[in-house]
């Protein structure tokens, strides 16, 4: 067994050892996940500890000296070695004996790398090869890793863009930053195309780059592309198994970004997956079977118009079904799949099929992405995912409902023809350098058979129009409708806040009644915590009275507490779609009683509507829900009234009374 196989060995299959199964269907007998630690000798613990310490003032002392601004933006390349084996320790986070190894080993490299910084020669940013680098997430401020895979042939000098692989991996439930950054340092990786670099995220542990792991995926790709002169109409996204499902994601809601995807098992789908895999009975409330369309990859088959994949499948792996339910939905628009299968094959790759996966990738990779396509073909039931190549959807008729767009240039006439469902608003955007149109001449929009003149292109031969649903017809310009409404990123359901940076905010007052504030205080610490350990971030905390207008300004407000413990909360309340005072919680159906509802809500911000308020919640799905993937949804719309006499649960916050979306201008929806 050669060095390479035996580390993979070591360091991979037992992540994959922790499978989902019916025994993780019961609620009320819930694994921890991550689990509990080993313990590690206590001499071993003093070491590490000390050389955590030592670490710590290495790198504060980095922040606090004059180093140059552009080798200061590199001390993220150590703080990813000091968090990892500090939060080990820390957290209860070693999961094997032989990691206090990878800690020593980790450590040794963050010295080295302090001492590189310090003396201006920082030598990993030339490396070759598997090197472990790191950025400050926007999300919450957290140093967050991710590997490399550099090219032997890669010269920063000599005016080549290269291409760049995406690999997602699979579900961990030990896969602390510790045991990622030694496996970076170590294993090349399933897929190593010659000549290009592949980026592994880390993704915030193991999410299946949903939510903050999505901005993850982002985050440390615009870190690379800013580092290394990356080829933008040559990116790739592979994964297998959860990271099957990361790839079936990516590559359907972000379909235009991509020059081709490769997604192996995994799901695309919530609900029949569940049912085959997890052999479990789902009652679903309505709210929650509506939000499994974020992520399910069959609600929009349309847009793999837009991009070249392939996905492949052992013949014997139960997670074929992916691949299957795919088939179906693609089929629903004349579509076919490229499935290829491994003969006689479990939950890995066949050695014929990967051989044969690996050529028409590289074949995609070297035509590359097509930056202007003629006709989009988009598909999406929320602004969240609102983009398309040159097709952006700035309003929808309602949310939650399947929104088309079937858009075409036209050169010889100087027009784009465009059909929609359940659009209100669209703008139309091709870069500089890429339109097609006579630049003397106006661009006529033809849109659901009514016709609108409109700007010519600019000198720089880009283009930009939008188009707006009012009164009844299609006119131009941008939406108009004074008020709030729904747009990207700031269209709800709660979880959408934790996908770009927010901030706690606790309250310091006493609360409208006791009951309130022991509930409130509860769900305000699980949050921080469950942050912590599913994000693998620390929130930013702060009181209601050290919120500063620069927090506003930059941060969705996650208000904690009620109307008379946090100040904050009292400031905006009078301007937010639920009404709560001490006589009680109001909506237009009914009042509910101040001691035994709390609501639960997301809103933009009265002071910056810009940003979000979300008022008492964290992400909103649960402990059960960290036992498959399948199941890390939205469990709450926009807003919801939790009955706090009901107890919480690895489910629930409580009982929930009522629960519903604002409509697109953010008022009550019936």
């Amino acid at each position: 067994m050669s060095y390479q196989t035996l580390v993979l060995a070591i360091w991979v299959v037992p992540w994959a050892l922790f499978a989902d199964g019916p025994a993780d269907n019961q609620s009320d007998s819930v694994r921890r996940i991550p689990p509990p630690g080993v313990a590690i000798p206590e001499e071993a613990r003093r070491e590490l500890t000390a050389a955590v310490e030592k670490l710590g003032t290495e790198i504060a002392s980095l922040h606090q000296d004059s180093t140059p601004s552009g080798l200061r933006a590199l001390i993220p390349d150590v703080q990813i070695f000091h968090k990892a084996v500090d939060w080990a320790l820390r957290y209860d986070e070693f999961f094997k004996t032989n990691e206090v190894e990878a800690a020593r080993f980790e450590l040794d490299e963050g010295f080295k790398r302090a001492a590189a910084l310090r003396a201006g020669k920082p030598y990993w940013t030339e490396a070759r090869g598997l090197v472990v680098r790191g950025y400050v997430s926007r999300v919450d401020g957290s140093v967050q890793p991710y590997g490399l895979v550099v090219p032997e042939a890669f010269d920063a000098h000599d005016g080549r863009d290269y291409r760049l692989d995406v690999w997602l991996h699979g579900r961990g439930e030990q896969l602390s930053e510790l045991a990622f950054i030694y496996d970076r340092s170590r294993n090349l990786g399933e897929f190593t195309p010659r000549g290009a670099f592949v980026l592994h995220p880390y993704g915030r542990y193991c999410n299946g780059s949903r939510f903050a792991g999505e901005a993850d995926l982002w985050e440390a790709l615009a870190n690379v592309q800013a580092r290394y002169p990356i080829d933008p109409n040559r990116l790739l996204v592979r994964g297998f198994s959860l990271g099957g499902a990361a790839c079936w994601h990516l590559a359907t809601h972000f379909a235009s970004r991509w020059a081709a995807a490769a997604p192996g098992a995994g799901f695309s789908e919530t609900a029949e997956f569940l049912k085959v895999f997890q052999q479990e009975s789902l009652t679903p409330a309505p709210w929650e079977q509506k939000l499994w369309q974020l992520y399910d990859s069959t609600a929009v088959p349309l847009n793999v118009t837009m991009i070249p994949l392939v996905a492949y499948t052992g013949e014997q792996d139960k997670q074929i079904q992916a691949a299957q339910a795919m088939e179906r939905a693609l089929r629903s628009e004349g579509l076919e799949l490229t499935h290829l299968i491994g003969p006689k094959t479990g939950h890995k790759y066949e050695p014929g099929a990967k051989a044969e996966l690996n050529r028409r990738i590289d074949a995609l990779a070297a035509i590359g992405r097509n930056p202007l396509p003629q006709t989009v073909r988009f598909q999406t039931p929320t602004l969240r995912y609102n983009q398309m190549a040159w097709v952006t959807v700035d309003a929808l008729g309602e949310h939650w409902e399947t929104a088309r767009v079937e858009a075409r240039l036209v050169p010889d006439s100087n027009s784009v023809v465009a059909l929609t469902k359940n659009v209100r608003a669209l703008t139309f955007a091709i870069p500089p350098g890429l339109s097609p149109f006579d630049p003397t001449t106006p661009v006529v929009v033809q849109v659901d058979g009514v016709s609108l003149t409109t700007d010519r292109p600019e000198s720089d031969r880009s283009w930009t129009t939008s188009i707006q649903w009012n009164e009844g017809r299609w006119q131009t310009g941008r939406p108009s409708t004074p008020g709030l409404r729904k747009k990207h990123g700031l269209q709800g359901p709660i979880d959408d806040a934790f996908m770009d940076s927010f901030l706690f905010v606790r309250p310091t007052g006493q609360p409208m009644n006791p009951a309130v504030g022991t509930w409130t205080t509860r769900e305000l610490n699980r949050a921080v915590e469950q942050w912590r350990q599913q994000f693998r971030g620390d929130v930013r905390l702060k009181n209601d009275t050290e919120v500063t207008e620069s927090d506003i300004a930059q941060h969705h407000l996650v208000l904690w507490g009620d109307p008379q413990s946090n100040s904050l909360l009292a400031r905006v309340s009078p301007q937010l779609g639920i009404p709560w005072n001490a006589n009680g919680v109001r909506t237009p159906s009914a009042n509910y009683p101040a001691d035994q509802f709390v609501p639960v809500f997301i809103y933009p911000n009265p002071l910056n509507q810009d940003r979000y308020v979300v008022v008492n919640s964290g992400f909103t799905y649960r402990e059960y829900d960290y036992l498959n993937n399948a199941r890390q949804t939205p469990k709450l719309p926009d807003w919801a009234l939790i009955d706090i006499t009901k107890p919480s649960s690895p489910r629930v916050p409580g009982g929930i009374a009522a629960a519903g979306f604002f409509g697109e201008n953010w008022a009550w929806h019936p």
